[in-house]
């Protein structure tokens, strides 16, 4: 749907390329048509000519001006009739009545007589008005027309008036003022009070109308031509080998737009069934790798969703782009970087590389297959993706932009110097391109907070947040169960360089090592690493009660993750760390209390459910081995290797790792980084002169 018009559809055709093909020959007589943008802006010069039209209203200045005569008629018989004016007005308007009043009132002139009559008054107010209403009074304020002079129009004859000679109520105002000044001198009151008097008689007698000036811009943009030349039957279009120059462009451009014409309603619909079938193909790569590869999203209409609409902003906002006709090269505003950014941080960088290629080509479609365009945003996207692929902080989008300017830059050099295009127009696209730079990872870094709470998706900047021990659950850990704590940290690093190791999310498993065990927070002192003296609280308790305080850890510790909102990628770590294997040391001791055929298995194990991801089969483990080999009194390079290879192969064997995606590789490589990690921290170290005496208690002695 946001398809340029079918007509226009291009096939790569571009200013300063070479026609490949076999030379085009015209089926049919056609005109050239002007590039929209020219036509368009001819149009609106056009329309720029067109003056505002106002019509001239004779029946307004012949009505007041006999009306203003009549009264003043009135007026003067009346005071002639009435010599007790003062107490008999009611047939006179307030106006008239305080003239009156001021030139009865007025001072004597040194002859004795008074300065002004009541006939010169109305004399002159008679004068003003037909000076007001031959200038004209206009309807609107001059601050509202934009032009500096109107088309006048008197019955059938026009003519061009300059604004600055015709009044509006403001100038009008200003010119009373000074020609009653002029007349009476300062007497405020008089002055004021035929301001008034005149006033009633005064009405707009030049009219805006808005039919006649909307009809005469819509008449001039008509008369605008709209080719600029024909091309007949049989003529030759373009040869092969020519160079594509700005007027053969238009040729090929309108060739095209006189075929569409011709092609019918069944041809449009061709063309209709081709689009959805062209953009079908396009994401057909991109559905298939998806559904093969990454089926925890295919499986997941929220993320389809999301992929959807990132795809759906991008076009549309392309879409929008098209529609501005204007000179300067706002395509570069289409923000593919943002979208290459927003798909990586969200997902991994393949979904953010294969989605920058399929978002490239949707824009470059909707640009008219534009190749050109297309290239330069899968350069710029893909550098834009591979920039965030192992972010560590919010900070870091930031530095995208000097790498999408870089992509953007050089792509516009080496497209600009293929066709020719000069020194200005290269500037012009980088400037715009480096407004996109700019702005991309801004949108990324606002959009991603939002994503992240409608989606309900966990990035790994909110993972790598979670990092921070001074949070509240780990801080509570340090302080209430510093053994655990301790361990949970020393597993992370494990997990952290492991996943690392097969290729999985390094800062999941890390975070999820963190908050493996925070059930433990609930009950500290029922944990071994948490005991600080030698006497355990388990040595009073029947073994199935122990049990039960062990493995309730689990269910504890994933309402303690849902109370502290955390994700829910982080609280699967907490069950699956365990799978469903058995509390085996209070088993073993409920067998020998009771007798193995007394104890139920079932009463000693996990829940589950068992790990379903290689982050959270790398905790199960590590926990294992590292908690394991941190009981060794002599951990040797030899003993800690069998330990882990006993402890990884009884995992197997309890089918602990089936809904794991390991490999054999995978155990493989797990095996050998938990050798060289945990060989690391359990080196054997010198003893220092007199650590006998160190190591004694003083009170002993």
């Amino acid at each position: 749907m946001m398809f340029p018009k079918g007509e226009s559809i291009e096939s790569g055709v571009t200013v300063g390329s070479v026609w490949i093909h076999e030379d085009l020959i015209a089926s049919t007589t056609f005109e050239i048509l002007k590039d929209s943008k020219v036509f368009e802006r001819e149009k609106f010069e056009a329309a720029q000519k067109i003056l505002p039209i106002f019509l001239k209203d004779t029946r307004v200045e012949k009505l007041y001006i006999d009306s203003l005569r009549k009264y003043n008629l009135f007026f003067t018989k009346a005071l002639g009739r009435n010599t007790g004016i003062e107490n008999n007005k009611t047939f006179l308007s307030d106006q008239s009545f305080s003239i009156y009043l001021q030139l009865k009132n007025q001072p004597l002139s040194l002859k004795g007589v008074k300065v002004h009559s009541l006939s010169e008054v109305l004399s002159f107010t008679e004068e003003l008005l037909q000076e007001i209403y031959q200038r004209g009074f206009l309807n609107l304020f001059h601050k509202k027309i934009t032009r500096d002079s109107i088309a006048l129009r008197i019955g059938k004859f026009e003519k061009i008036s300059s604004i600055l000679h015709l009044f509006d109520s403001e100038t009008l105002n200003d010119y009373l003022n000074s020609r009653i000044n002029n007349r009476f001198g300062k007497n405020s009151a008089l002055n004021e009070a035929i301001d008034e008097y005149i006033s009633n008689f005064i009405k707009p007698n030049l009219i805006y109308s808005y039919e006649l000036t909307d009809a005469a811009i819509k008449n001039a943009k008509e008369k605008v031509p709209r080719n600029v030349g024909i091309v007949n039957e049989n003529e030759r279009i373009v040869a092969k080998h020519d160079r594509i120059s700005p007027e053969i462009k238009m040729k090929i451009d309108s060739y095209r737009i006189a075929k569409g014409e011709e092609s019918g309603l069944a041809g449009k619909f061709a063309q209709n069934f081709g689009k959805h079938l062209h953009i079908f193909l396009v994401l057909l790569p991109f559905i298939i790798y998806i559904y093969l590869f990454r089926k925890k999203i295919y499986l997941d209409n929220l993320k389809i969703v999301l992929i959807a609409s990132i795809i759906l902003f991008i076009s549309f906002l392309t879409y929008l782009v098209y529609q501005v006709n204007v000179a300067s090269p706002i395509d570069f505003l289409v923000l593919v970087p943002a979208a290459s950014m927003l798909l990586t941080i969200i997902f991994d960088s393949r979904i953010g590389f294969y989605g920058t290629v399929v978002i490239s080509l949707i824009v470059g479609a909707l640009r008219g297959n534009d190749y050109v365009f297309t290239v330069i945003n899968i350069i710029a996207g893909s550098i834009g993706a591979y920039t965030v692929r192992d972010i560590k902080k919010r900070t870091q989008i930031f530095r995208s932009f000097l790498f999408i300017l870089l992509g953007y830059l050089l792509s516009i050099i080496a497209f600009g110097f293929e066709r020719f295009d000069s020194l200005g127009e290269m500037l012009s696209s980088f400037i715009f391109a480096s407004s996109n730079a700019l702005i991309s990872p801004v949108i990324t870094y606002g959009l991603i907070i939002f994503i992240e709470k409608f989606f309900n998706i966990t990035t790994d900047l909110t993972l790598i947040e979670l990092t921070d021990v001074n949070s509240t659950l780990l801080k509570d850990l340090a302080k209430n169960a510093p053994g655990t704590f301790n361990h949970s940290i020393a597993l992370g690093t494990l997990a952290e360089k492991t996943a690392e190791a097969i290729g999985a999310n390094p800062v999941l498993a890390r975070v999820g090592a963190y908050y493996h065990d925070i059930g433990k927070l609930i009950d500290p002192d029922v944990f071994v690493e948490n005991q600080m003296n030698s006497t355990s609280l388990h040595e009073d308790l029947p073994p199935e009660k122990s049990a039960q305080l062990i493995i309730s850890h689990v269910k504890k510790g994933i309402e303690l993750a849902e109370q502290n909102d955390l994700p829910q990628e982080i609280i699967d770590f907490i069950p699956m760390h365990h799978g469903t294997i058995v509390v085996s040391y209070f088993y073993e001791k409920a067998k020998e209390l009771y007798g193995a055929e007394k104890v139920d298995v079932k009463d000693y194990r996990y829940a589950g459910p068992k790990p379903n991801t290689k982050e959270t089969a790398i905790v199960m483990l590590a926990d294992a081995c590292e908690s394991t080999i941190r009981s060794l009194s002599d951990a040797d390079p030899h003993k800690i290797e069998n330990v882990i290879n006993n402890l990884i192969n009884s995992r197997i064997e309890d089918s602990q790792l089936d809904e794991a995606p390991l490999t054999f590789n995978d155990v493989r490589k797990i095996k050998e980084s938990f050798l060289s990690i945990l060989v690391g921290h359990h080196h054997k170290r010198i003893r220092y002169p007199h650590q006998e005496e160190l190591e004694k208690d003083k009170l002993e002695e």
